[in-house]
């Protein structure tokens, strides 16, 4: 079956949905390490709000760093962190040095 065509507002609809529905996702499982992200997808909490925030930059939004993050992760990032961070194993590590070199 081919791709439907859609207009550029249900395309944004469309996408919004996914992304709020990824976000949610992510909210619920605390038990995803971010560095388990990056060294299985590339990208994680951190990335995703960063490019929240550099798309409302390019609406003159003015939305910090702090406050996108929040919108990702639910809670303040430092909350968060105390909440469900873990301490990254060596094995984690040496895997995201291997997969992110330079990062």
């Amino acid at each position: 079956m081919p791709t439907p065509e859609l207009d550029a507002a249900v395309r944004t609809e469309l996408e919004a949905a996914a992304f709020r529905r990824l976000v949610d996702h992510l909210r619920e499982r605390t038990d995803v390490q971010n560095i388990d992200m990056m060294n299985l997808a590339g990208f994680c909490r951190n990335c995703l709000s960063r490019w929240y925030r550099e798309a409302a930059d390019t609406k003159g939004l003015g939305l910090t760093d702090p406050a996108a993050r929040e919108i990702v992760y639910g809670m303040p990032y430092k909350e968060w962190q105390a909440k469900y961070q873990k301490e990254a194993t060596a094995e984690q590590k040496a895997a995201f040095a291997k997969a992110n070199p330079g990062h």
